[in-house]
């Protein structure tokens, strides 16, 4: 008579004695951790905001929500695209909102110890955001860097309500490593500008200072194992005729089209943070590759319009809609014509701990 198999799971059966001194000593054998090991965070879905939608609950809230009506430190009218499956950001490791001041207003001064930037949607040149001292005036598509810890706010002197993308590696430093957002509110609304328009560009641009020990950043109270992005301006303009020189002599990566990274200015190269990269992308030249890894990427469409396939899923895009591609989904673009994209990805945090990877998928 042939034997039954024993359960494994009955092998693994602890004694009532072993579980209750386990239990005391706020002890887990190895094979439960094991269970509930990578499922603190839910995974996130791809998805995809689509501008009219972001539009229409923006104009609302600006007429309901004046920015000085709103708590001190929140002084910041935005509206956040929420993923499902997360249920506070886009991704678990980038937070993307769209942000508006209206004509006349200001979004007081502020500084943290999260990065950040602002991607221009619809500017102007009275439109600024003060960083560090300095006026940078918001153009559209402009990119300009908000770095951990810097005093910054935003000035609209225009006659014409401004919009653009914040965004913020608060995901990661909130919940992922469950570190403290330092925050602190300037004593005045808007910080005193002490520096000429062009400033910082001036101290990163093709000419360095002659002294090559002089530090032109501003120290703060965190330190790490690289320099430190400083604020700089991207201007729109730069970016794109780079981009279309790439196109007209270069050949397209299969996957990401025509591409360029906004480098750490006092590095030179990427990624933008520590904790972000940032691309543009030109797509003119039919659908890409399929291919996946393991970082997560955010896209605000620039313009143009087509579809971005993540795992059979068609996310239609058109200008200025937002979507996301999950980790490990295989994904591919599809431009109906000529698209423009801006790429933000997590890629520099696994790079750091050799964890990211890519690959195509076996046919």
């Amino acid at each position: 008579m042939a034997q039954t198999e024993p359960d494994p799971e009955e092998l693994l059966e602890l004694s009532s004695s072993t579980r209750s001194l386990l239990n005391q000593h706020d002890l887990r054998p190895l094979w439960e951790v094991e269970e509930d090991l990578g499922t603190v965070q839910n995974d996130p879905e791809a998805g995809i905001w689509k501008w009219e939608d972001i539009q229409s609950a923006i104009d609302s809230i600006e007429e309901d929500v004046p920015i000085a009506d709103l708590p001190p430190g929140f002084q910041r009218r935005v509206a956040v695209p929420i993923n499902t499956s997360l249920g506070n950001a886009i991704s678990n490791t980038i937070y993307v909102g769209v942000q508006t001041v209206s004509p006349g207003e200001t979004a007081p001064s502020h500084r943290h110890s999260a990065n950040a930037l602002r991607f221009t949607i619809d500017g102007h040149e009275d439109m600024k955001t003060v960083v560090a001292g300095e006026e940078f005036p918001m153009r559209d598509n402009d990119l300009i860097t908000t770095p951990q810890w810097e005093w910054h706010d935003h000035v609209n002197d225009s006659d014409e309500t401004a919009a653009w993308l914040d965004v913020l590696d608060l995901p990661l430093v909130l919940d992922s490593l469950n570190a403290r957002n330092v925050f602190e509110n300037h004593e005045l609304e808007r910080q005193p500008v002490t520096k000429s328009q062009g400033y910082w560009d001036s101290q990163y641009g093709r000419a360095r200072d002659a002294d090559e020990s002089k530090d032109t950043s501003i120290p703060g109270p965190f330190e790490g194992i690289r320099e430190a992005t400083p604020p700089y301006r991207f201007g729109w303009n730069e970016m794109e005729e780079t981009l279309r020189q790439r196109a007209d002599n270069d050949e397209p990566d299969p996957h990401d089209g025509y591409s360029l990274s906004y480098v750490n200015p006092a590095a030179g190269k990427p990624p933008l943070f520590p904790t972000m990269s940032f691309r543009a992308q030109l797509l003119n030249d039919g659908a890409t590759d399929p291919h996946f890894h393991s970082a997560t990427e955010v896209y605000f469409v620039i313009d143009g319009t087509g579809a971005t396939h993540v795992d059979g899923e068609a996310l239609e895009w058109e200008k200025w809609d937002v979507f996301v591609v999950p980790p490990d989904e295989i994904h591919h673009h599809e431009p109906d014509d000529e698209a423009i994209l801006l790429g933000m990805s997590d890629r520099p945090v696994f790079e750091a701990f050799n964890l990211y990877a890519e690959a195509e998928p076996s046919s």
